[in-house]
């Protein structure tokens, strides 16, 4: 099947192509955008729209548990952070509360941010190596 819509093969390039840092990346930027809609959908008293976005945050969620590694001790702390988090996902969903879906933003947003500073991190080391070899 072919993708007639351009920046929908940019974007499924750009996922198959990304780097599994990059992908992290990705899905907490998702889940922020999929948050913000939720929140948006709440204001306006769209019931539906709030109820998928919600649960589309909570897919996210729920796939950056199952990849988490059980030998690694910041996957536990990560791990119990996730599943509070997916619980109070379903909690603004039952009681439309816009603080909830606040407190899970800010959050994702500070998982974001700390993920991207290591890709940072990551890639200065990389491209150090690279030019020590030159």
């Amino acid at each position: 099947m072919a993708i007639n819509n351009p920046y929908a093969a940019y974007q499924n390039n750009s996922v198959n192509t990304a780097a599994p840092g990059e992908l992290t990346l990705m899905l907490y930027n998702g889940c922020l955008k999929f948050l913000h809609i939720a929140k948006q959908a709440i204001n306006e008293k769209n019931i539906e729209l709030k109820n998928t976005n919600i649960q589309k945050s909570q897919a996210i969620i729920h796939e950056l548990m199952v990849t988490l590694d059980p030998n690694v001790e910041v996957s536990k702390n990560l791990l119990s952070l996730y599943e509070y988090i997916n619980h109070r996902l379903t909690e603004a969903n039952i009681k439309n509360d816009l603080s909830i879906l606040e407190e899970v933003e800010g959050y994702v947003t500070d998982f974001r941010n700390t993920w991207k500073q290591v890709i940072q991190m990551n890639r200065q080391k990389q491209y150090a190596g690279q030019s020590g070899q030159a």
